[in-house]
């Protein structure tokens, strides 16, 4: 795969310059063989039978490196009752975590917070282990007291020093030390009240600690305002309609509870109105910055799928260019083109480790929206509700390619000997 050098495509808002997603890079995104997954294929059983679980995340250090406790492997991930229709989850979400001493074979540990969080339920983030500190980062969604279900959504993060660690089990426990951390400007981040969009977007918070230069940051998924000046998407489309843009806060003092706003990363306002869970993988001296996107996100005339789409860029503040041209990196075959989602990459020696969970499988339809036409009982035998193949990913500069994958739930770290690749597409 051939390196290219990064060009400068930004604007400078504030005292970060944001790299844009254009449409003319979006136009390419095309599947090849090199970004294709295989088939995955119905797990025979799940790691609790009374759970569904999507978002999931590996605790971290400071510097974005997956990090164990005491030997054990540790993964967070959004929950709900395996009873409940998949499209009702969202409503109940709750994180639990889970461990594992060879990265394969994992436990349940249970809720991670029991009633103190803030918001009616919690969605995705991060979680690093620091000097015995656990600090948890997640996004409030609603008001906790509120009779009816809202989407209102704040940056909030939890720590606690109560983890423990024996020969077969990890434990985490309270007390819990809650702050809201992060709510929308209205500036260079759109408040609810603001937006026009489809949906509304402030969340999945990241942190991440640049080892190069000491800074730390927060990145997170929110969207940045448009003026009705700016005009249209080039087909009438209200470019305000699909805004999507990677946030970023920084911590004048390190401290993972003192955040100030920033302008935005990235974005990709008339390409993609939801750049979801942001992150960024420090490889081969470049930063490589992630992100997952469903296909209805896109806007008109930009034929993108759900998939994993990154950039590169010399530096984290960049500026970014695209992965392979287009963004695109990671998405479904076509005859299975929602079987995953919510992918997250992290270094292993060479390579790039991709998990993500388990979506909706035997089904082909041209949006998600489709699903919910669907009987709840033909919604929940599609549903895979579990964490799928671990993909593994070459990357050099600006080109990536699909290796090969590895075992649902397979996720190695440390010096975890990763077999010779074997295509199987």
């Amino acid at each position: 795969m051939a390196d290219r050098p990064l060009s400068d495509e930004r604007g400078v808002r504030g005292d970060f310059s944001c790299s844009s997603w254009t449409r003319e890079q979006a136009e390419s995104i095309s599947r090849e063989e090199t970004n294709v997954a295989p088939i995955i294929n119905p797990p025979q059983t799940r790691l609790d039978e009374d759970l569904q679980l999507w978002d999931t995340w590996l605790l971290r250090d400071r510097f974005g490196e997956v990090t164990t406790i005491d030997g054990w492997r540790v993964a967070f991930s959004l929950t709900a009752p395996a009873d409940l229709s998949p499209r009702d989850r969202h409503d109940v979400a709750s994180i639990r975590y889970f461990y594992s001493r060879d990265g394969k074979q994992w436990e349940c540990g249970g809720e991670l917070f029991e009633g103190d969080a803030y918001g009616q339920r919690q969605w995705s983030g991060s979680a690093v282990y620091d000097d015995g500190d656990l600090y948890v980062f997640y996004t409030a969604t609603g008001h906790r007291g509120d009779t009816e279900i809202t989407d209102t959504q704040r940056i909030a993060g939890a720590t606690t020093d109560r983890v423990g660690t024996a020969t077969e089990a990890v434990t985490i426990e309270g007390p819990w030390s809650h702050e809201i951390l992060l709510e929308p400007d209205g500036d260079w981040y759109e408040t609810e009240g603001q937006s026009e969009g489809m949906t509304y977007t402030f969340r999945d918070p990241w942190f991440y600690e640049d080892p190069r230069t000491g800074e730390t940051y927060l990145l997170f998924e929110a969207n940045t305002p448009v003026s009705e000046t700016e005009g249209t998407c080039g087909d009438g489309t209200d470019r305000r309609q699909y805004n999507g843009c990677v946030g970023v806060a920084v911590s004048p003092s390190r401290d993972p509870f003192d955040w100030e706003l920033r302008a935005p990363l990235l974005v990709g306002t008339g390409v993609n109105h939801e750049l979801e869970r942001p992150h960024v993988v420090r490889h081969d001296d470049r930063y490589y910055l992630f992100v997952s996107t469903h296909r209805h996100m896109f806007a008109p005339g930009v034929e993108g799928y759900d998939g994993l789409y990154g950039w590169v860029a010399d530096s984290f503040r960049g500026p970014y260019r695209p992965i392979n041209d287009s963004g695109l990196v990671v998405t479904n075959p076509s005859d299975a083109p929602f079987q995953s989602y919510s992918w997250m990459v992290y270094a292993h020696g060479e390579e790039l480790l991709v998990h993500s969970f388990f979506n909706y499988y035997d089904f082909a339809g041209d949006s998600l929206d489709e699903i919910t036409q669907l009987s709840e009982s033909e919604q929940s035998r599609r549903f895979g509700g579990t964490l799928g193949p671990t993909l593994r990913l070459e990357v050099d500069g600006g080109r990536s390619e699909l290796l090969g994958t590895l075992d649902s739930w397979h996720l190695p770290t440390g010096d975890d000997t990763l077999p010779e690749p074997v295509e199987n597409r």
